[in-house]
């Protein structure tokens, strides 16, 4: 039997939550494992040798890499048809050229979240933490002593 499809989301984002949960795969490609990118899992830095999760998600499916735009869009292939949102993902992401423009925005969205709420975007296992957002806006006046 296959591995199960994987997919590496924020867990504190609150559109992100909401997305891998509301795409029904099960019925489409079998068992997904849903996993928070904060968990501490080893396979989460394993996958940032290769890929920015800050950039976008991860969808493995029988051992190829999804990320970011791709991810949605291969991700909306397999969508189901059952409910209003999965058939307007569908029809939206199913196009690669509409997931590549809106995927930027979509990130946005996460980073605005993100920060509203007082929470960091994600840290690359083994690096110091990032600067907060604001600093990380004001880093270029910041001079040398």
């Amino acid at each position: 039997m296959s591995q199960p499809s994987l997919i590496i989301y924020d867990g504190e984002c609150v559109f992100c939550q909401n997305y891998v949960r509301f795409v029904r795969l099960q019925e489409a490609i079998g068992p997904v494992e849903l996993l928070d990118a904060r968990s501490g899992d080893p396979r989460v830095a394993e996958y940032w040798r290769d890929y920015d999760l800050n950039e976008g998600m991860l969808f493995v499916h029988r051992g190829k890499v999804h990320h970011g735009s791709d991810a949605v869009h291969v991700l909306a292939g397999f969508s189901s048809e059952s409910g209003a949102l999965n058939r307007l993902n569908a029809r939206i992401f199913s196009h690669r050229w509409l997931a590549d423009l809106l995927y930027p925005a979509l990130k946005v969205g996460r980073r605005m979240t993100l920060a509203v709420r007082g929470r960091r975007l994600l840290d690359r296992p083994g690096d110091a933490p990032p600067l907060p957002m604001m600093a990380a806006r004001d880093e270029g006046s910041l001079t040398k002593k």
